[in-house]
């Protein structure tokens, strides 16, 4: 997957050489919603940046850049709209391209494998203004490195936060986290300072194909050491090892150059969160492991034969001096925990939300959607001012994106009931109804959402009376499977004309038959 590219500007103050400038950040769009848009984002400021595009023809840039041939065998930049995204960059801050000169290559940074989409590659280059004298817009501001350094890791509520193209940028040579091996065919972020994610291929459900490793390993320790009530002290910290095997030699080598004092930190059972224990348990037996106890007992020994530590949330772990908090969220499961970053307000959040799309929540392992509205609130009222999932990207409007996902699971909710309420019965029928322009291969983990808005509008009392549980229950099995197997045929048959290939339905049967098999399996079909 090809990678997009960006321009990010680092513009020098010409009566200040330690000073850069900042632009503010454009907020998410409101939501038109008294409830969801009184819960703000604090102001978050960044470098100025533009989408870097393709030339088309034989044309070359006009503006040249010192150091560009560094880059060679990485990117050419002869062969990118150079010109027109420095023009924007400088237009965003209230300049004119004559106002900028002497560019000169700072980094290149390539951005981890976060999916869905492909990574966004950033070119960091540097320049000062020509005219010193022009007045600075206010959506713009001088600040040095110590200044930005200061918002990141000594957070204030409700503060103004600084973006990760400053961080990549300008932060990293800071050296807030120790060296550690993390092979170069891994490319990783590290967002805020001492918060590193690297981004690992795992078994997860599409449209991801990787797990977030998230690794806190502190270069300098902090007074926070001197408490004696922590739950867990290191010198390091893991969350969520899930990668596939095939990445096991890789996690061994960033597992073997941490502190043996290692904690691991798991959100959850899920195989894409816990894949890669067994390498921390072969590389550092000496390692504690934090999950809470309806996580453990899920976990195979093949995985995790150690002993560990329950958690169930408010107690606080401390790394290389630094203070993290265990966050009870049941809702994706019924043992989820987040782990919150004191000195950043960085909320690890697990599956709690992704970086595209909604979270399913697993009906098999105490999903449950009134636990998950009620941790969501509990997230907002922390007020982090980064929010890290487990698949994508770090999100930067954290109670924007909240608010997303409550206004989405109430429109979903809401949607269930008016298919019920126009006669649907079985979990098939309520499912085609509310999912019917989504692809049908998604209608399984659907399903399992749709079951848990069926057990919390029951909780609400707002069934419709002649709405049997009992019978609706009866279908979320062999019936629904029964139904969406042919329902999944005959969408691939219309899908590839009226007459498919032979092979195309073998393939659509297999992939179905295989779906209840696994379904089974995992369920043992008991009653639940």
């Amino acid at each position: 997957m090809a990678a997009h590219q960006k321009l990010a500007v680092i513009l020098e103050n010409p009566q200040n050489d330690a000073e850069f400038l900042l632009v503010k950040q454009t907020r998410p769009l409101k939501f038109d919603d008294e409830e969801y848009d009184s819960y703000v984002d604090s102001d978050l400021w960044d470098l100025p940046s533009s989408q870097l595009n393709l030339l088309e023809g034989q044309s070359k840039p006009s503006i040249a850049v010192a150091g560009a041939e560094s880059l060679s065998g990485k990117i050419d930049l002869e062969k990118f709209d150079f010109d027109s995204a420095l023009n924007q960059v400088l237009e965003q801050v209230g300049f004119k391209p004559a106002d900028g000169g002497d560019w000169r290559l700072s980094k290149y940074v390539e951005e981890g494998q976060f999916g869905p989409g492909p990574p966004i590659n950033s070119v960091f280059i540097r320049g000062k203004l020509v005219a010193p004298e022009q007045n600075l817009q206010e959506s713009c501001r001088w600040m040095s490195v110590p200044s930005c350094l200061s918002w990141l890791v000594e957070v204030k509520p409700s503060s103004d936060r600084v973006g990760p193209l400053i961080v990549a940028g300008l932060l990293n040579e800071s050296e807030q986290s120790r060296e550690m091996n993390i092979p170069s065919t891994l490319p990783y972020q590290e967002y805020p300072p001492g918060v590193v994610l690297v981004p690992m291929g795992s078994r997860t459900a599409k449209p991801f194909y990787t797990t977030n490793l998230v690794v806190f390993a502190p270069k300098n320790a902090s007074n926070e050491s001197g408490k004696n009530d922590f739950i867990a002290c290191g010198d390091a910290l893991i969350v969520d090892p899930g990668c596939r095997s095939e990445f096991h030699e890789e996690l061994a080598q960033i597992v073997t150059s941490l502190p043996r004092k290692l904690v691991v930190f798991v959100t959850h059972h899920h195989q894409d969160h816990v894949d890669g224990l067994s390498v921390i348990q072969r590389c550092n037996p000496d390692a504690t492991l934090l999950a809470h106890e309806n996580t453990v007992r899920r976990i195979g020994k093949d995985d995790w034969s150690l002993g560990f530590t329950a958690i169930s949330g408010t107690e606080e772990i401390c790394i290389g001096g630094q203070r993290l908090i265990a966050v009870f969220s049941p809702g994706h499961t019924d043992g989820h925990m987040a782990l919150l970053h004191a000195s950043t307000h960085t909320l690890i959040v697990g599956d709690h939300c992704v970086g595209q799309g909604s979270a399913v929540l697993d009906v098999t392992a105490g999903g449950n959607m009134t636990d998950y509205f009620q941790s969501t609130y509990k997230f907002m009222e922390l007020s982090p001012h980064a929010l890290v999932p487990m698949h994508g990207r770090v999100n930067l409007w954290p109670k924007h994106l909240l608010c997303g996902y409550l206004k989405n699971r109430r429109a979903r909710e809401s949607s269930v009931l008016k298919a019920i309420e126009n006669g649907a019965e079985t979990l098939f029928d309520i499912v085609a109804t509310v999912y019917s322009e989504v692809d049908r291969r998604f209608w399984i983990p659907a399903a399992s959402n749709v079951r848990l808005h069926v057990d919390h509008l029951a909780q609400q009392d707002k069934l419709p009376k002649e709405f049997s549980i009992q019978r609706f229950q009866k279908t979320c099995r062999l019936h629904f499977f029964s139904r969406w197997i042919g329902a999944y045929l005959s969408s691939v048959v219309r899908l590839n004309c009226s007459k498919p290939r032979k092979s195309q339905v073998l393939v659509a049967g297999a992939v179905a038959s295989f779906a209840i098999v696994l379904y089974m399996f995992k369920n043992r079909l008991s009653p639940r």
